[in-house]
């Protein structure tokens, strides 16, 4: 038999109770996160803890709007005598398969929308964020606790990948998030697909930023390097690659040559993360490219110093974006088309940010060659914080919807309830003909006007009555 359904109210309660819990202790997450992942203390704090305090504020405004039950019309004949209301129901009992490179942010927005939706929750957080992602479960699970429709409703499991795989295969759930790699993400979708269990999967990014001729190409630079060094690289949508047309190329060059310059080392979540982008930018080099410092500092342990390859080549690992540190490719275009074309040959989007100075120009066309659910115009990553912004993959890049509208939506099922009038009764025969002949007319009003045959017009004859009198004048 399946549980009661907590209230929204209730389910509200608890986000207010975890939001103000959160809020008390971020200078704790902050040092927890820092020391497990590599964040310094200010990244940590506007880069997860604010945007899952703006996604709490959020719901608690919309949530009740967005989940309520909705009349819906528009019936036409099948309307009539009969309501249809939409309810959204929670899916059940979901999975959250945690990632780490925003230990707070990610998993606690995906905890928040799955607790409002109403359902269930397992988390299994990540193996390289346990100590940070455990305090954040505490801090809602004790909040939970404390309302009794909501008690035992959120549950944590061990940190490691052997747990993973474990909960996959033996538990139940009617519906699995994952924030990770292609990879993994692919084989979690081998588990489900033959237990019918949906997911959403929020894979990897590996996005352009496409700089026209006509843009600031100073200030994209400088948005630029932010978005490749943020989080030591370690972001799903910064960018992997500047692609700059030619007119704007000299400039975008010698600004960001200034700022890598300037750059200092950053902590990457190991040694290993920090070395493939290395290797990566000294295969480039060796490939024909160059870089823009003019050498590559060696990597120390897990820090490295940010590095951007220009003339980049155009078939290999840094271009391709199958890195994840900063790291960036640089490459002149001579059009925005060649550019798209570049673009098109990665195959995994989620934020592609297009610099010009008329984004308005092209805008639909821009955005559909893109390939992505975030289209950025003049910025990169700042405005996907904003907390009605959902982040949707295809392709090698995932499936379905987290944050925002689509991602609370995402974690709920629509069930249509129905209510007839007593004057409705069901049909067992067949109608008269004359009411046949009603419903008949009834399909094909209102009519259209017959549109004329192709061709030259047709020239009137003469009627049989006028063809006729010359003959008959003729007998007489």
């Amino acid at each position: 038999m399946q549980a009661a359904i907590p209230s929204l109210s209730d389910r509200l309660r608890w986000l207010r109770a975890f939001r103000d819990a959160l809020r008390e202790s971020h200078p704790m997450l902050c040092e927890l996160a820092s020391a497990e992942v590599g964040k310094s203390h200010f990244e940590a704090m506007v880069a997860d803890i604010m945007p899952l305090v703006a996604s709490m504020n959020w719901h608690l405004k919309r949530a009740k709007s967005l989940l309520k039950p909705r009349r819906v019309g528009g019936g036409g004949l099948f309307g009539f005598g009969h309501s249809v209301e939409r309810q959204r129901l929670p899916v059940g009992r979901v999975l959250i398969i945690a990632t780490w490179n925003y230990p707070v942010q990610l998993v606690g927005i995906q905890l928040v929308q799955a607790v409002v939706a109403g359902n269930s929750v397992v988390v299994k957080p990540s193996e390289r964020a346990p100590r940070t992602q455990a305090l954040l479960l505490r801090l809602a699970i004790e909040a939970a606790d404390a309302i009794p429709s909501l008690r035992g409703s959120i549950e944590c499991r061990s940190a490691t990948r052997e747990e993973g795989r474990r909960v996959l295969a033996e538990e139940h759930f009617d519906h699995v998030v994952f924030t990770g790699s292609t990879a993994v993400g692919r084989a979690i979708a081998e588990v489900c697909a033959p237990r019918l269990i949906p997911t959403t999967l929020e894979l990897s990014g590996s996005d352009s930023a496409i700089v026209l001729a006509d843009a600031d190409a100073r200030a994209a630079a400088r948005a630029v390097f932010m978005g490749f060094t943020a989080n030591a690289g370690q972001t799903c949508m910064a960018p992997r690659r500047a692609l700059v047309e030619r007119r704007a190329y000299g400039v975008f060059c010698d600004e960001l040559a200034r700022l890598v310059a300037g750059a200092k080392r950053v902590t990457l979540v190991d040694a290993g993360a920090a070395e493939a982008a290395q290797r990566a930018a000294n295969a480039a080099i060796s490939a024909g490219g160059r870089s823009i410092a003019g050498a590559l500092e060696p990597v120390e342990g897990r820090t490295m110093r940010p590095v951007a390859i220009v003339d980049c080549p155009d078939d290999g690992e840094l271009f391709l974006g199958r890195h994840f540190g900063p790291a960036l490719a640089v490459r002149a275009v001579d059009s925005i088309d060649e550019a798209f074309a570049l673009h098109a040959r990665v195959g995994q989007y989620l934020a592609t940010s297009i610099w010009t100075r008329d984004p308005r120009h092209g805008l639909a066309a821009r955005v559909a060659a893109c390939g992505s659910s975030l289209v950025h115009f003049n910025s990169v990553l700042l405005p996907s914080a904003h907390p009605a912004v959902s982040i949707a993959g295809h392709g090698a890049s995932g499936w379905g919807s987290s944050r925002g509208e689509a991602g609370l939506l995402g974690l709920t099922r629509e069930v249509f309830a129905t209510r007839t009038m007593r004057f409705i009764a069901a049909p067992l025969d067949e109608p008269s003909a004359r009411v046949q002949s009603f419903l008949s007319k009834f399909i094909a009003w209102p009519r259209a006007p017959k549109a004329p045959l192709p061709g030259p017009p047709i020239q009137p004859s003469a009627s049989p009555a006028k063809a006729a009198q010359p003959s008959e004048k003729v007998n007489a």
